[in-house]
């Protein structure tokens, strides 16, 4: 199964070659791998550099080490969830700049709307709208729930995500708008104006997916990231100015 490991970069060796035969099948989910004796055999390798090669095999989600007489390296089914933690957490820390998650979501948003314009079923519709009268709902209370209404939105677009029947958009999209949220507290203010602006986007969005008209669902869904890039980006600024005269002191 396993050649013996290039002993110039035996470590990165071993973890790429048991990862391989994960990814490409020949270990399948279930699967135990061969024992600790018989892998540091095959590889010529030392049992430290084995148990951290396998440790790093455990972190990315392809193994589990079972403890007991049945215990072992077992193989895991490859899942999505540790990409889109790493993904969520750079993004939940805020170390991506206003600019670049913006030029990421205007094509991912833009390419998600006109694949729902596209595959969108009556069904898909209906449950749009649902979300359309919920987010309508917030905006009127008195004051209007910001929070509620931020909570639909994420919903709305996790509905687009679902209804272009892309699982990579599925799973990018919980990861950027599970963690985005950051973002709006700290650079939009979320008040009345900008809430009806965001939920007239969404209504227009909602009725490009309605008539398949796909172009037009992706020229809708990339202005309104860019507005809102623009009210964070002023927002961004006076910020930066207002602790202009606090960093000087």
């Amino acid at each position: 199964m396993f050649r013996e490991a290039s002993q110039s970069r035996i470590f990165q060796d071993v973890v790429h070659q048991i990862q391989e035969a994960i990814l490409k099948g020949r270990l399948e989910t279930g699967d135990t791998l061969p024992s600790e004796r018989e892998l540091k055999e095959m590889f010529n390798t030392s049992r430290g550099t084995l148990r951290e090669a396998l440790r790093v095999l455990e972190e990315r989600g392809l193994i589990e080490i079972r403890l007991g007489v049945r215990g072992g390296a077992v193989v895991k089914k490859v899942s999505p969830q540790r990409a889109t933690e790493s993904l969520g957490l750079l993004i939940r820390s805020r170390r991506v700049s206003l600019n670049h998650l913006t030029e990421f979501r205007e094509g991912m948003e833009g390419s998600v709307a006109a694949l729902a314009a596209q595959r969108a079923t009556d069904e898909d519709v209906a449950a749009l709208k649902t979300l359309l009268a919920e987010a309508r709902g917030h905006i009127h209370r008195n004051p209007p729930d910001r929070d509620g209404f931020i909570e639909v939105d994420k919903r709305f677009h996790m509905a687009l995500a679902r209804i272009s029947h892309n699982p990579v958009y599925v799973f990018v999209f919980h990861s950027v708008h599970d963690n985005i949220h950051r973002y709006y507290e700290r650079f939009l203010s979320m008040e009345e104006r900008e809430l009806t602006e965001n939920y007239q986007d969404l209504c227009d969005i909602a009725d490009a997916v309605e008539s398949g008209d796909t172009e037009s669902a992706r020229i809708l869904a990339q202005g309104h990231v860019l507005r809102f890039h623009r009210y964070m980006k002023d927002r961004e600024s006076r910020l930066q100015e207002d602790a202009g005269p606090e960093q000087s002191n």
